[in-house]
């Protein structure tokens, strides 16, 4: 069995949920600032989707400590100005 740190967890979930809502929040970018059809508001979203795979991934296995805790503490920070913002 593999053993992951609580931490790692917690930190890769947090990043999964506010990057999830950071993706849907750039799809709607595109769709309504360069009236974008549905292929490039979904090609948009499947990239946003594999880096947040791949991010997801390193944070579970090999990025130290500061480096997930920041990558999370910018993500949220980025998608709660955005909420704001729109």
């Amino acid at each position: 069995m593999c053993v992951v740190e609580i931490w790692r967890i917690v930190a890769t979930s947090l990043l999964a949920v506010s990057g999830f809502m950071a993706v849907l929040i750039v799809m709607a970018d595109v769709r309504e600032r360069r009236n974008a059809k549905g292929a490039q508001v979904a090609t948009t979203g499947a990239v946003g989707v594999t880096i947040l795979l791949l991010v997801g991934v390193l944070m579970l296995t090999v990025l130290p400590s500061w480096l997930s805790w920041g990558i999370v503490v910018v993500v949220s920070t980025g998608v709660g100005l955005l909420m704001f913002a729109s």
